[in-house]
């Protein structure tokens, strides 16, 4: 079992930045990808970005490409994501996520994902 707790989240003015962490837990953790995914009420859970575990291949989700940066410390056993340029609109509680695959894909959608952390809420104002 891997546990997934997530930090970082706060109020930040728009044009701002912020970082979340991730932090893993468990016996089983290693070789996963790890990916954040982010929900605004009324809306289904987004794909915000992801990271194979050798670092060697990142996606991020449209709406976010050029503006965050997905990372991991593996001798950590932690996740970061750097949000720079944020936007009202990218308000929205954020979720850790990590597959159980062992393998190097980077997955986009939420069912490629077997463990969630509690998610942390990130509120940009205008």
């Amino acid at each position: 079992q891997v546990q997934l707790v997530e930090s970082g989240g706060g109020l930040v003015q728009a044009g701002g930045s912020l970082s979340l962490a991730c932090a893993a837990s468990g016996r089983t953790f290693g070789r996963n990808t790890m990916a954040w995914f982010r929900q605004a009420p009324g809306k289904e859970r987004e794909f915000v970005a992801a990271i194979n575990w050798a670092g060697s291949t990142r996606s991020y989700g449209s709406s976010v490409k050029g503006r965050f940066t997905v990372s991991r410390d593996n001798t950590k056993n932690t996740e970061y994501l750097q949000m720079n340029s944020l936007k009202p609109e990218d308000t929205a509680a954020y979720y850790c996520a990590a597959s159980a695959k062992d393998d190097l894909y980077t997955y986009t959608q939420t069912a490629d994902y077997d463990y969630w952390g509690q998610g942390t809420q990130v509120t940009v104002s205008s």
